[in-house]
């Protein structure tokens, strides 16, 4: 009893840990430049003292879905998508760099180029400092440049160049702010390369049908294992009245 009793209890915890996950995916499936968390479940056995007896359910991340988004024409200044394979640097909440596809960039009060999460965009071995401007443009190599408050029309000052990389994938990991890290923590090395489409932005790669009917089916696998768990209490009682009998 107690081993279906086991394995039922794991395989509805390991569906909620699933569920969890593709709900996080489908929170996000209309914020810029999102990648999708990806999750199997396989079966595992239990080792310890004595044979391993005991099979029980779990749910495996299977790192990041880095399929890409679609690109969606904003026309305005500060939005930039990646062409391509490519990632923009930026600084991550510990100090480190790291990697989005998020190109939703504004300049704050203290001047410094920020997507719209708030992580400050990566230059030129620098967080990029953006001074005072009429009027500015990122080029498709990542160079902003910029019209200073009160210079004539034609007056154009080059500020700093957007750090682009392509890592190899099997090298990044996602971390649990949401942005991609190398593995090794060591800053990946810009790559001239890479490109960006300006007036641009690059949409979530979740696809809300998928998740939905996801969604449902763990659903689904979750009542089945309450159920399984609610047999065995009711096997259970059966036995300990027969044993009354006796």
């Amino acid at each position: 009893m107690d081993r279906l009793l086991y394995v039922a209890m794991s395989g509805a915890r390991e569906a909620m840990q699933a569920q969890a996950v593709n709900a996080q995916n489908l929170a996000n499936a209309s914020t810029t430049g999102f990648r999708a968390d990806l999750e199997s479940f396989r079966s595992l056995p239990v080792y310890g003292p004595g044979y391993a007896s005991r099979v029980y359910g779990v749910a495996d991340g299977m790192g990041v879905d880095f399929s890409p988004g679609s690109a969606v024409s904003t026309g305005r200044d500060l939005d930039v998508a990646v062409n391509g394979d490519g990632w923009l640097a930026v600084q991550g909440a510990d100090g480190n760099e790291a990697y989005t596809r998020a190109g939703d960039l504004r300049v704050d009060s203290l001047g410094l180029l920020r997507t719209g999460a708030g992580h400050v965009v990566m230059g030129n071995g620098s967080p990029i400092a953006v001074p005072p401007f009429e009027s500015i443009e990122i080029a498709g190599d990542g160079t902003i440049s910029i019209r200073p408050v009160g210079a004539p029309a034609d007056a154009v000052s080059v500020v700093d160049r957007i750090k682009l990389v392509d890592p190899a994938l099997a090298d990044m990991e996602k971390g649990a702010d949401g942005l991609l890290h190398m593995k090794n923590r060591e800053p990946a090395v810009a790559d001239g390369a890479v490109t960006l489409q300006p007036g641009a932005l690059e949409a979530s790669n979740v696809n809300t049908v998928e998740a939905m009917v996801n969604m449902i089916q763990l659903a689904r696998q979750y009542e089945t294992q309450v159920k399984v768990m609610s047999n065995a209490e009711e096997n259970d009682r059966a036995v300990t009245r027969l044993m009354r009998l006796e």
